[in-house]
Formats: structure tokens, sequence, C-alpha cells
């Protein structure tokens, strides 16, 4: 926050926000000019005086310490804000801001603990008369750790689930390796073969982790590149089907239906086949009955043209309450297998695009996926 110096007592009362006392400081000159007030402020503003007294407390600062705007007015700080480090230690006892060193200008951020446990993220900001001179105002920024939490906890899952899916194929490659160049001779060309075929497939397991972790860190940084060109929906669809009669489905499982004439679909094709791939797995393994791939077009929701793709089975479906988590991290529904990682990969790939997916109930009963990808030409060819 920048801080103004150059404002009289009687203009900080004339603005005197509904968030602070009446001796307002004269660091909210710039919020004035902005014409906002501390309580628009998404993190939390509290502000004590020369004597520690707090004269601002926002809104937010109300939510994330439970104490109420009028309790906090006119109260010595470190009472309203009586805050801990991790080990219990007070902090204003640590910190000193009004007697600690006069060069110092603040506090960096850092966890700290309310009544109760809570944690939340406290920065400070020593506002002086002069660069060495006594403490005029001390400015303190709360702001709520749950959504870093939730983040901390979502990366310690994704490494505890990479870590377990690597353990198993990694083990099965180094005992199979170890094991034929250690015994050779013993084992007959098809028992060798058994093993190679073995390894061969827990590596491609591994090399598909691999590209599902890229794939994520791609989608949440937002650097998922796409590299558009000519999409035929309906012969990529075709080629999937085949791919999974060819491994041993009946070809009567699947009926596919495509809208004619369909317009002209720019997309990454191997994105695009990625997609189609996780969904139609889904629907073969977790479904029963027959799949049914529909292609046709339709607006997407600021309507402008589209094509969509909708996959459903007659299996048991989703259960109405987990609707909600399909498309998330790690959700694998009532069947354990898989990363529980394609899905959410699904729904980031088609957003990337432009586009919209969503899941619902077949008229079979059985789970239905509708992604909807929008058409034509990108800009640049125009």
């Amino acid at each position: 926050m920048v801080v103004g110096t150059g404002r009289t007592a009687e203009a900080g009362r004339a603005f005197a926000p509904p968030s602070c006392g009446p001796d307002v400081p004269d660091a909210l000159d710039d919020l004035e000019k902005l014409g906002i007030t501390p309580d628009d402020l998404p993190d939390g503003l509290v502000v004590a005086d020369e004597d520690g007294r707090v004269i601002c407390f926002n809104r937010a600062a109300s939510r994330i310490t439970a104490v109420r705007r009028a309790d906090a007015i006119g109260r010595p700080l470190e009472r309203v804000l009586p805050l801990e480090d991790l080990e219990g230690r007070r902090w204003w006892g640590l910190t000193d801001p009004y007697g600690g060193l006069a060069t110092r200008v603040g506090q960096p951020e850092r966890n700290l603990l309310l009544p109760g446990g809570r944690e939340v993220l406290v920065c400070a900001r020593y506002v002086r008369t002069a660069p060495t001179g006594p403490v005029r105002r001390v400015v303190v920024s709360l702001r709520d750790t749950e959504a870093r939490r939730r983040t901390e906890r979502s990366h310690a899952e994704l490494i505890a689930t990479v870590a377990h899916e690597l353990r198993s194929p990694l083990t099965s490659v180094k005992g199979f390796t170890a094991t034929l160049l250690a015994k050779w001779e013993r084992f007959t060309d098809d028992q060798k073969r058994l093993m190679l075929e073995t390894v061969d497939a827990d590596a491609n397991r591994v090399t598909r982790l691999i590209a599902e972790l890229l794939d994520i860190s791609r989608i949440d940084s937002g650097r998922m590149e796409l590299r558009r060109q000519p999409v035929d929906i309906g012969a990529a669809v075709a080629r999937h089907i085949q791919a999974h009669v060819a491994a041993g489905q009946s070809a009567d499982r699947f009926l596919v239906r495509i809208e004619h004439p369909l317009p002209d679909l720019w997309a990454d094709p191997d994105k695009i086949d990625q997609v189609l791939s996780n969904l139609l797995e889904n629907a073969v393994r977790h479904g029963e009955g027959t799949v049914t791939i529909e292609v046709a077009s339709a607006p997407l929701k600021n309507q402008s043209a589209g094509t969509a793709v909708t996959v459903s089975d007659e299996g048991p479906g989703i259960p109405e309450e987990s609707m909600g988590r399909v498309f998330t991290r790690f959700w694998r529904g009532s069947k354990r297998g898989g990363t529980g990682l394609g899905l959410y990969i699904v729904k980031g790939i088609v957003e990337v695009h432009g586009g919209t997916i969503t899941v619902g109930r077949a008229a079979g009963g059985g789970a239905q996926f509708r992604f909807t990808l929008p058409v034509g030409a990108p800009a640049y060819l125009l």
C-alpha cells in the first residue's frame, strides 16, 4: 500500500469509511482516489495508530478473525489480534513494532495462529514520520490460508498418487530385467517373451502417467498449446471404435449416430483423440450394454456455433451426489483403478479449446458425457 502524508486531519475525518474509526489514517488517500473503501479489499486490513490502538478494521478482517468491528476499533492491536507463531510464541512481543529497530519497515508474510488455532497469513508495514523516526501507523494485512491449504493438499495427494502408480510398474520392470540378466539361459523363448511383454506394458504405463502429469502441469499453468487444424470428428470416433473392437470388444456394442453435414471443426487432433479415448475407455470399462456416440451441431453457451459429441452407456451411471466431483483430480467413482486424472485432463483440454463439457444420466440409465467445441477456422486464418 502506498502511504500518503499530505492529508489534513479534517479531510481524514471527512472520509471516515465505515470500517475505520474517526481518526482514519492518511494511508487511505489512495483508496479514496480510486473510489473504494477498505471494505472493498479482498484481504483483511487492520491499521493501528501511534499508540497501538486499532483505527481501521475492514470487513474481511472481521470475517477472518471472527472479531466484530465495533469490538476492535479503539482497542490495543495486540489484544484485537493476539497472534502467535507456529511454536506458540506471542508475535507482537517478538516483533515489537513500536519499540524495535528504528530502521525496520515491516514484517514479511508468514503463517501465524489466531486463538483457537486458526492459521492466517500475516504481513505488516510500519509507517514512520521519517526514515528512522517513531512508528506512526502499523498496517497489517490478513489472508485466509484455506485456499492455500487446499492447493497444498492437492499437491500432496498428487505426489502420493504418482509415487504409488509408479512403484508398481517400476518394481515389475526392475524384477523382470534383473531376472533375465541373471538367469537368461534358464528360460525358454516363450518365457522370455512373456517377461519382455510385461516389461513393455509396464513401461507404457509409466509413459502414460508421465504424459498425464505433463498435461496437468500445462493445464494448471495455462501453458497448454494447441495445434489447430481441420478435424474429421466422425473419422476420429470410428478409429477409436475400431481399436476397441481389435482389442476384443464386440462391434455390436457400439452405436454411432453422426449428423450430416457437420460444420468445419478446427482443433488439435491429438488432444481430441485424447478426449475421445478417455471417454470411450470409461464407457467400455465402467459402463454396461451399448455404448452410444452421437455427433451433431449444437450451439455453445454464448450461442456461437459448435459441434457436440455425446458418449453414453447403459450401466449403473454416476450417483447424483458425485456429479459435481467427476472432473476433479483423483475421482474414480465406485470402481478403483487408474490414477483418477483422466477426466480432469479431459475437461482441461475441452476448455482450452473454448468448449464445454458436462456429465449427466443417459436415457438408458448409464453415464452420459457431452462435450461441445466451437467450430470455424481460427482468427489468424480469416
